[in-house]
Formats: C-alpha cells, structure tokens, sequence
C-alpha cells in the first residue's frame, strides 16, 4: 500500500516536471493566465495515513499525527522521505502510568490501568493520563471471595484465603474454599468383595484427601495420577474384576480419584498411557468461568462436551476439570450384564463392542445435565450390526449395563456415536442375534434324545455280546456308542442347569469331551477301512461352549478336521476297492464285505458330519430352519446309528433272531437255513485271517 502511494506520487511529480519544462515554470508552479502560480500540492493525499500536509509556495511539508512519528524521528517530512507509524509508548516509556499501573497500547495512544489487585485513587481508570492505584481490600469488596467456608485475608496486591476444616482449595490462595468429603476415599463392601489391589487405591487417595483438608498436603497431581494408573494396571494385570460388585468399586474409586487429582495438577493439559488404561486429563485455573466446547480422547474414543457442563451451575470455585478414563481389556469382564436389555429385547443377545470409559468433571451434580455429552466409540469388531449405547448403572444390585439417559446418534461398521444426558462409565453394545429355544426345539430334543438313548444302549449291548460280529470295527463302534450314549445323557439332564455355575461348566466340558471323542472314534473308523483295503486288504442359556471369542471353534475346528481327514480315507479306500471290483478278483466276498463297511461308515460321518454343519449356521438371524434341522439330527443320531451298525447288518438281525424268536418270521427262519453255508464263510472272515483287522 505504501510502495503505491508512493509510486503514484512519483508519477505525478514527474508529470508535473514534464508540465514545468513545457511552461517554463519551476517546481511546485504551474503557468496560468500568462504568469507562475503556486500549486496546492496538499490537494491529494500525498502524505499517506495518520499524517497532515502543509502547503508552502512551491512546495509542502508533513507532520505526523500525535501517537505517530517516522522512523527518523523528524517531524516534518515529505512523502519522499518518510511515513508515519504507531508510537509503542508502553515501550518508549515505561513508566508512563506510573507504579502499580499497566500500560496497554494502542493505534496512536494508550491506556493506563490499575495492575491486579489494585484500584485507582479517583475511581477512573483507562485513559492515557498517569493514574495512581492504591491496594485494592478485596475482602471488604466482596465478602464470599473465599467462600462461606474460608476465611479472606487482605495483603498488599492480593489476598489469601484460610480453608476451615474439612475443607480445601487445593493449594490456590486465591480459590474458594469447597467441602472435601474424604469419607468417598473408603473401601465400599465387605473385606471379601473388595478387590486387593483397589485397597491400595483408596488408601493413597485417603491420604492426599486427608493432608489437603488439614492444610499439610503439598500439590503433586501428576504423582498420584502416575500411581493411580500403577494400580488400575496392577489390578487388571493380576485378573481383572471377576464380579460386578467389584467392577463398580473399581470404576467408581477411579472416578472419584480423578475429581480428587485434576485440581491438584500443574498442566493444564495431561495425557497419560499404561498397559491397561489410558487418561487424558484437562484442567482450568482462572478468575472467570470457562465458557465453550472442549474435546478429550483415548485412543480411538473422544468424548465433546461443554466447559459450562464441567464447571456445573455452582458457584465458580477457581477451577474446573474433565477427565476421559479408557480401560483395556475390562469389557472382557463385564460383557454379561445385560438383565435389563434382556428383558425389553427379546430373541437378541449382546457383546461388547468398544473400550469402556469413564468420563468425570468437577460439577458435583451430572446425574441430569443441560447439555448432552456426546461419545464417539470405535468398535472392537468392524460388524454391520445394530448398536446399543449404554453406561454401567451402579445402582443396580453389583451393577449392570443400562440404557437409560443414552441415545445412538450415528453408527456404522467401524464407530458408533451417542448422545447421554448425565456422565459415568460407558460403552457400546453389538446386537447379535439370539437362538430362539422354542418349546417345540424342546420338544424334538426330549423325544429325540429319548429314542437315541435307548437305541444306543440298544447298540452297545449288541456290540457287546454279539459274538459273531466281534472284531477291531466292532470294537471302534462300542466305543463310539458309549461316547454317543454319555454325551446324549449329560446333555438331556444337563444342558439347562445354568444355575449353578461350577456344575453347568462340568456340563460343558463333558460334551466337549465325550462329543470330541466320538468324532476321534469316527476318524478311527475311517484309518481302520484304509488298512483293510490299501494296506493288508457356558452360554448363558445353555451349559455349551461360548460363542464369543471364537471359543466354539474348539470344537468345531477339530470336528472339521476329522470331517476332512476321514474324508481323505475314505476317497482312497472307494478308489481302490474300484480298483479290485474292475479286476477279477478271488476275494469278492471279502471285498463286499468290506464295501458294505465303507458304505455304513461314510453314511454315518455324513449324517453326524453334517449334523454339526447345521450347527455351524444357527447362530445368525432367520435361520430357524438351520435350528430346526441340527436339533432333529442331533436328537435321533443314537437311532441312526442303530439303523445303520445293527438293522442294516446281516450279522446283527441274525443274532436277534436267535433272541426273539417269537418276532422272526418263518421265512427269515429258511432264509437263514438257505444262507448258513455265506454265514458261515463271513464268520471265517471277521475272525481277523488277512483282513488286516487285528494288525491296527
């Protein structure tokens, strides 16, 4: 802007000179009516801002405003030769106010006031004359400067303020005094509930609570924010919370501790990070109020709220804090309580499926705020599922997941955003679709497990004392009868005594064993065939595995495998017996006889193999059918098994024909007679001579 004036005058003092030259006039006249006349050079602004132009005869001068002066200091001065700028008199002289005055500069003057804690004799303040200030008696001016709980004593520029007992002001002389209950600071339950290392906790807390409000306590907020955290991660390290009760001791001795740290610290800003948690910690110290939003963050979590929300509708006591606290692994613990969710949404479950936090400020009453909090989670598992946000209500029983006074705001596969009306503990929820225990799956399962029951027991007595059917395959289907026969058992008298916590895991682990096992019997199987032919010729609901954190897949994963490794077996024993059936072979008798095995045997992987398929796809939303086709398969598998090792076998119906007589018909009577001498040739041949059978 300068430069272009600049340039511009140049340009018209050049013209002018060109003008000079043609009229015969020297500079600053110009030729008019036959004779020179002095031009009014002040006519345009040729002396830039905050100065005044003076016309001479032939010439002109400027002079700065007051308040402005060129760099040379020089008071007159051309366009050519300087500009005016701001005088800095608070720079210039600094004792212009005088003691005990401030000095505040502005575009071509200053203001003198009153320093902090002083006041001006004549009672006017803010000009640029010298003001004299006396010592301000802030006690007498307003009596509550320290609170109804402090007593103000007046000093030269300032005052102090003496907390009575039980009562504090964290170390600032000029804050208000305000009640410290260290009564919070207490081991809440009886010895037993108490975590041990919460003890720890409470009594630090106890302590610097005790010294602030006997006036002893030296300010060291970042020592105690350092050991609370030492603490929580000890605690979480060592096991975390195992009940619920002790899950609230936990949130609530960290929130209240936090309340008690925050004043105490010397940053305004702090950020903390351990193993288990994780603290972001802001802190207001001025006269005034804080006004305006404020945003914490732990990780991938943030929480916006307000500075009016954090210092609450009470009297200003000189500070206000907010804390964010992210634990690390707690969800694991309480991802259980959902009683309340229970009952208003039927035919879902839910999980956990972001940190948990605990947010806290230093407003005493956030059970309903003005203004809504709002908290932005990241989720655990990226899922497109429905969301819940819900806090930790405390007043429940030991405590428990609640939606009261929370909103979902937004969500989608990776965040979800919600809108609370009052300040705790809190976290997000995936809902995830419940198995819907009908009566008539009930049903299926009693009469199917019933009939399996006996035809298991049926089996095994058959298995037992068949004497012509014994033998390594026998041998391997008693066993997988017997496993079958337990595991049906536990899980009719079992499966919903959820009661009792200790007996319902007993329950879970004898069907992940004894279910296991009869799938380690079936691949036996599968290896037995292989050496005759190519060789030698805990839910909640339910005492079952968990569906959470892919433990179910103990289970299932083996199964598969087996499924796969049987399936292996079986392709090689079909292919060769392919192989011996298309040559002309001497032993075809002995060769259907082990067909007829295979075939028995790949039927009976598929039907108990694809049984537990079905399971694997029940556990989403609309797949009733899925439940409805695993219940009935795994109910009757002890009948099907009868059906395919004992009444499809030639062997076997001819032992019970010796047994019940009165059921046979004379027919199978002759059929037999007809058929003693093949009999008696299959017997030879399940005694073990070059089948292989007894090798394994």
């Amino acid at each position: 802007m300068g430069r272009g004036l600049l340039l511009l005058i140049l340009g018209l003092n050049l013209a002018l000179l060109g003008e000079i030259a043609a009229s015969g006039c020297s500079v600053g006249w110009q030729f008019k009516n036959d004779k020179c006349i002095d031009v009014d050079d002040c006519t345009d602004p040729v002396c830039g801002p905050h100065a005044k132009c003076f016309n001479t005869n032939g010439s002109y001068y400027c002079q700065c405003e007051p308040g402005f002066q060129v760099s040379s200091k020089s008071i007159n001065f051309t366009a050519f030769t300087g500009a005016c700028r701001d005088v800095n008199e608070c720079l210039e002289y600094p004792d212009i106010c005088g003691p005990r005055a401030e000095c505040q500069n502005t575009m071509g003057s200053h203001n003198c006031i009153c320093s902090e804690g002083y006041v001006s004799s004549s009672g006017t303040s803010g000009g640029s004359v010298r003001v004299a200030c006396e010592d301000a008696d802030e006690c007498a001016d307003n009596p509550s400067v320290c609170g109804e709980t402090g007593s103000c004593h007046n000093a030269e520029g300032s005052y102090t303020c003496a907390c009575h007992t039980g009562h504090t002001n964290y170390g600032n002389a000029q804050a208000r005094c305000v009640e410290l209950k260290c009564d919070l600071y207490k081991p809440t339950g009886t010895p037993e509930q108490t975590l041990p290392g919460l003890k720890d906790i409470v009594s630090l807390m106890r302590n610097s609570c005790l010294e602030l409000i006997g006036g002893a306590g030296q300010l060291n907020g970042e020592m105690l924010l350092e050991k609370l955290l030492t603490k929580t991660n000890d605690i979480m390290s060592d096991g975390p919370p195992g009940s619920s009760h002790e899950v609230s001791s936990l949130l609530s001795s960290v929130e209240n501790a936090m309340r008690l740290i925050g004043p105490q610290m010397k940053e305004s800003q702090n950020r903390i990070e351990t193993e288990h948690a994780e603290v972001e910690l802001l802190v207001w110290r001025e006269r005034t109020p804080p006004t305006g939003p404020v945003s914490l963050s732990t990780g991938r979590d943030k929480l916006d709220t307000h500075w009016e929300t954090a210092a609450g509708n009470t009297t200003y006591p000189g500070f206000t804090m907010a804390a964010l606290v992210s634990y690390k692994g707690l969800e694991l613990v309480i991802n259980h309580s959902f009683p309340e969710l229970r009952d208003t949404v039927e035919g879902h479950s839910f999980q956990i499926n972001s940190k948990v936090v605990t947010a806290c400020v230093s407003n005493p009453s956030t059970d309903h705020l003005d203004k809504p909090v709002t908290f932005t989670f990241s989720h655990l598992q990226s899922r497109d599922v429905n969301h819940t946000c819900v806090f930790w209500d405390m007043r429940s029983g030991g405590g428990e997941w609640s939606t009261w006074g929370c909103k979902l705001v937004e969500s989608n596969s990776t965040h979800t955003a919600c809108s609370c009306s009052h300040l705790s503990s809190f976290a997000v929820l995936m809902s995830l679709y419940d198995i819907k225990d009908t009566f008539q799956l009930r049903l299926i399962t009693w009469v199917g497990l019933s009939v399996s029951l006996v035809c298991l027991l049926l089996c095994i007595v058959t298995f037992r004392f068949c004497r012509s059917i014994q033998g390594t395959r026998n041998t391997i289907h008693l066993h997988l009868c017997i496993c079958l026969f337990i595991a049906n058992l536990v899980f009719l008298a079992g499966i919903s005594q959820t009661k009792n916590r200790v007996g319902c895991a007993l329950v879970a682990g004898l069907l992940h064993y004894f279910f296991l096992a009869a799938f380690c019997w079936m691949c036996l199987e599968g290896v037995q065939l292989y050496r005759m032919v190519v060789l030698g010729y805990g839910t909640d609901r339910h005492c079952w595995l968990s569906l959470e954190n892919g433990f179910i897949w103990s289970f299932i994963g083996p199964v598969c495998v087996i499924i796969i490794i049987n399936a292996f077996f079986f392709s090689i024993t079909v292919w060769r017996l392919a192989q011996k059936f298309s040559s002309l072979n001497p032993d075809m008798t002995k060769l259907r006889k082990i067909k007829t095995f295979t075939v028995t045997a790949i039927a009976q992987l598929c039907v108990l193999g694809s049984m537990w398929v079905f399971g694997c796809f029940q556990f989403e939303e609309s797949t009733l059918a899925m439940s409805y086709l695993f219940t009935i398969l795994n109910s009757l598998q002890g009948a099907l098994v009868f059906l395919m090792h004992c009444l499809l076998s030639k062997q076997v119906r001819e032992e019970y024909a010796k047994f019940l007589p009165c059921i046979c018909t004379e027919r199978s009577q002759k059929k037999k007679f007809s058929e003693s001498s093949s009999s008696q040739a299959s017997r030879t041949l399940g005694s073990g001579q070059n089948t292989g059978e007894s090798a394994l």
